[in-house]
């Protein structure tokens, strides 16, 4: 299975925050959508960064309630890594578990497709695991699944 199976289910809508904005117009949205990151981007097409309920967090332990007014350039993350709507989403799980992300945006030619979570590679494991044990189950009974 492809990244592009997911979005197929998922959807392909993003949710982005301009470069500008502060850390409570973040948190609004976080709250707004019940997400746990937001891409950062100047024209809601092309990712400049992402910023999660983590880094407020993190920000908020380190800095204090004033983080709130800052953009939310000050602790979002620049270098993203993306991936391509063709990838194998094994090589997602990988690169999620490997690098500890929880969000990875969709890339093509450059312009965001989508956003991946963690909970949509878990949910897409399940669903596998699911129709797999289906499967084996009739094959076992001979009932057609």
């Amino acid at each position: 299975m492809r990244i592009s199976d997911i979005l197929r289910v998922k959807g392909d809508q993003v949710v982005t925050v301009r470069p500008g904005a502060d850390v409570t117009e973040l948190l609004t949205l976080l709250a707004q959508h019940k997400i746990g990151a937001v891409i950062v981007s100047a024209d809601g097409s092309h990712v400049d960064g992402i910023v999660s309920e983590r880094d407020v967090v993190r920000a908020l332990a380190a800095r204090g309630a004033g983080v709130l007014t800052e953009p939310v350039t000050g602790i979002y993350t620049s270098q993203v890594r993306s991936v391509a709507p063709d990838a194998p989403i094994e090589d997602v799980e990988r690169l999620m578990t490997d690098n500890r992300f929880r969000h990875v945006p969709v890339v093509e030619d450059g312009a965001l497709r989508g956003v991946v979570s963690i909970g949509d590679v878990v949910k897409n494991r399940i669903d596998e695991l699911e129709a797999e044990r289906s499967s084996l189950t009739g094959y076992i009974t001979g009932e057609r699944v």
